[in-house]
């Protein structure tokens, strides 16, 4: 396929929500969270299509006809990008929850043959340009192949309309409980490799070090893919004034790759647990606690969760670190 025209061309980002606007279970898709690294590609539908190459037995083309003949299922899900890959221990707020309608990637790549080899599926975009100084052919990411057999999507439809075209339109990778960067968007080509890609943003960007220490696959560093835990407070709002007399409900979102099983309310540093909703498929999960301040003051909140593995939201220096601020009590 020739190369599409990027509009606008360049770094493209809509600022996100902040934490107390983020009222609604299923996020708008006017609010959902935008970031594009090189553009946004344009392109017909009638004139898009997927490679499918690699380790396989039959490689395929698909045009958008022939993704539309895969049963559609939907996936509603946390949707967060991973922040700068130029400042990867930043935190990153930049988080909704939105349904994404497509066909599972797992029905594709059965079509195709996958060979027992097979241990990536490389993901290729439409974007190109440059990034970080660096010049980018194409945004390529990988995903281990054992994931696809769970709810990955070829989406074409993000809360029940056609994709936007900053969204990804007319298709685009969905994979459900890893950050954002892995859905790649604009998607034009699936590989399957014994491999990692080798291209600057499964190389140079978007790996962490590792948690422990040890050597990992590529070195001291661990791909950024699974969400780590994460919570941020919805009410009160940072600032906000509240009647000393009064009971006050905290409450927010909480979310994981594989889910939280518990969450913490800290106020000016004294944690209590918090009730927390079950976990309904991969969408984010409420979490509340009463609070009455009983005394004209300003205090400090914040939310900590932990992971159905037993990761807890750290401190600081990580992308997922805990958010507070200050209220007053009046």
């Amino acid at each position: 396929m020739s190369r599409v025209t990027l509009d606008p061309h360049g770094f493209y980002r809509r600022l996100p929500l902040a934490p107390h606007q983020m009222r609604d279970r299923l996020t708008p898709v006017k609010d959902a969270i935008v970031l594009c690294h090189v553009g946004v590609p344009r392109m017909a539908r009638e004139k898009w299509s997927l490679a499918i190459d690699g380790l396989v037995a039959s490689p395929r083309i698909l045009t958008f006809a022939d993704l539309a003949r895969f049963r559609r299922v939907e996936v509603t899900c946390v949707h967060q990008c991973a922040g700068s890959p130029l400042q990867p221990s930043e935190p990153s707020r930049r988080v909704c929850n939105v349904t994404w309608g497509g066909a599972r990637l797992g029905d594709i790549l059965a079509v195709c043959g996958p060979h027992a080899a097979a241990r990536y599926v490389w993901s290729t975009g439409a974007d190109f340009g440059e990034f970080g100084g660096v010049t980018i052919e194409a945004y390529v990411k990988d995903l281990p192949i054992e994931r696809v057999t769970a709810d990955v999507l070829i989406a074409y439809e993000m809360n029940g309309a056609a994709l936007a075209p900053e969204h990804g339109f007319p298709a685009r990778l969905v994979v459900p409980g890893f950050y954002g960067t892995n859905s790649v968007k604009w998607i034009t080509r699936l590989t399957l490799a014994d491999r990692r890609a080798s291209g600057p943003f499964t190389t140079r960007w978007y790996n962490d070090p590792s948690p422990n220490g040890g050597a990992s696959e590529g070195g001291q560093t661990v791909p950024v893919w699974s969400i780590a835990p994460q919570s941020l407070i919805v009410a009160p709002a940072p600032e906000a004034r509240i009647e000393a007399s009064e009971t006050c409900e905290i409450w927010g979102w909480a979310w994981a790759d594989g889910g939280v099983v518990a969450v913490e309310v800290a106020v000016d540093g004294d944690w209590q647990s918090a009730s927390l909703e079950p976990l309904n498929g991969r969408s984010w999960q409420r979490f509340a606690m009463a609070w009455q301040c009983r005394q004209r003051t300003t205090v400090t909140l914040a939310s900590r969760a932990t992971s159905a593995d037993g990761e807890i939201q750290p401190v600081s220096g990580r992308r997922n670190a805990i958010y507070s601020f200050a209220v007053t009590a009046t």
